[in-house]
């Protein structure tokens, strides 16, 4: 077996063994590359903040549509009970709808269901409260059939489905 090459500290000059105790003290990261990383971050967060933005006020959007079709499938359910009338969203109860469904877009928003005239045989439509991001509803048209640049609502309309208002 060879012999080993380490020395004890005290053969060691006083300079070396401060050259020594300074490379043991320089364990972590200098100030230049912990600010890099810094930066790094700062920019990809920059950059992915927006975009989770926008997919959450979109994913509002489609929750809002959703639970408009559900309230319009508890009309037509009820109506078909009822001899073709349409009823409130406060009487449609259980077994229609068995929990109160409210607008995603802000806590204690409700929906609104208009019924014209005397509510049997006619048409309904279900509204919400409004305050959409106007970005997530342009792949909708208005009740006219125009294109939504502007619209922050969204409406359900028994004979042309959802729109935007």
């Amino acid at each position: 077996m060879g012999k080993e090459l380490v020395r004890s500290l005290s053969e060691f000059t006083s300079s070396e063994r401060v050259i020594i105790f300074m490379k043991k003290l320089q364990k972590g990261f200098t100030l230049i590359e912990l600010m890099i990383v810094i930066a790094i971050i700062a920019i990809l967060a920059a950059i992915l903040i927006p975009n989770f933005l926008h997919a959450r006020a979109e994913s509002v959007t489609a929750a809002c549509e959703g639970n408009e079709k559900q309230l319009a499938t508890a009309e037509e359910e009820y109506s078909v009970d009822n001899g073709g009338a349409y009823a409130s969203l406060a009487v449609l109860t259980t077994p229609y709808i068995s929990t109160t469904i409210t607008d995603p877009v802000k806590k204690g928003n409700a929906y609104t269901v208009t019924i014209p005239g005397a509510g049997s045989n006619g048409s309904y439509q279900i509204s919400d409260a409004g305050g959409h991001d106007t970005t997530t509803t342009t792949n909708l048209s208005q009740t006219g059939g125009a294109a939504c640049t502007t619209c922050a609502s969204i409406v359900y309309a028994q004979a042309s489905g959802i729109h935007g208002n």
